[in-house]
């Protein structure tokens, strides 16, 4: 293990951005981080970078130096070239000569930048500029890779670039958290943590979550009951906690529930129970 969170609370003013919160990350393991907005994802990642500081709980972390940090922001200098950036932070982190143009330019053709190497970052594309920014978080391979939704608003062909450079990253070695608003990436992920209004509603493996999801998601476009409903293409998916689904519905009408289904799922219990507002 290399680093933990366990039984952490924050809490901005009246605010819950966590409410009791364990997970533990592992080297050579990607933990995806989903949930709404205000669900505490950023919350949680920055509480490992050491940016929030929490009311109760403990955060167990490498150093800063032996961490990499992307935040949701560029990540990156605008006025610099490709090469410039990379040559920047690695220098913050100590990479110095041969063994810093090494490592830059293997960064450089990980993230398929080499034709925009001499470019500056802002004008780069939205997902080379992400790619960048993802590369000067890795150039010092870090125990620990901190990752705040990097591949939201990203074209389809750089996401898949970042999930190789993640990929391989966790491969030699690292511990990876990510947050993401993509639930197709998430269950690529080893482990994952659903959060909620600062809860956890489900964590472990996609299979382990899969496994322990209770209740039953029928397809319909006329809702039973529209408030534990939600539009999913052209029909609606409509949730019944255990032992509530009608007896007399169509075994067709049944869905085997993705990820997406089962975050939902649980949102909307919890809100019905609480009386939250999701």
């Amino acid at each position: 293990m290399i680093a933990s969170a366990r039984n952490v609370s924050v809490r901005f003013g009246n605010t819950v951005a966590l409410d009791d919160v364990t997970v533990e990350l592992s080297g050579g393991t990607v933990v995806a981080v989903v949930g709404g907005d205000g669900a505490g994802k950023t919350t949680l990642l920055r509480a490992f970078a050491r940016e929030v500081i929490p009311q109760s709980g403990e955060v167990d972390a490498p150093t800063k130096s032996e961490m990499g940090f992307l935040p949701a922001g560029p990540g990156n200098w605008g006025a610099l070239t490709v090469r410039q950036n990379l040559d920047f932070v690695g220098g913050i982190y100590g990479l110095s000569g041969t063994a810093l143009t090494d490592r830059r330019e293997e960064m450089i053709a990980r993230a398929g930048l080499e034709v925009a190497a001499d470019r500056t970052a802002s004008a780069l594309s939205g997902g080379m500029r992400r790619k960048l920014a993802a590369s000067m978080a890795m150039i010092h391979r870090p125990r620990l890779i901190i990752l705040d939704e990097p591949s939201t608003g990203v074209d389809p062909v750089s996401r898949i670039d970042l999930w190789r450079m993640i990929s391989e990253c966790a491969a030699d070695g690292a511990a990876v958290i990510m947050s993401t608003t993509y639930l197709d990436e998430a269950e690529r992920a080893g482990e994952l943590l659903v959060l909620d209004s600062g809860r956890t509603l489900a964590q472990g493996s996609y299979d382990d979550v899969r496994a322990g999801f209770r209740g039953t998601i029928t397809r319909t476009t006329q809702p039973i009951r529209r408030e534990w409903s939600w539009r999913r293409g052209h029909e609606r998916h409509e949730y019944w906690p255990d032992g509530s689904a009608p007896t007399d519905s169509d075994p067709g009408s049944i869905v085997t529930p993705d990820l997406e289904d089962i975050v939902i799922s649980l949102s909307l219990q919890r809100q019905m129970s609480t009386g939250a507002t999701v």
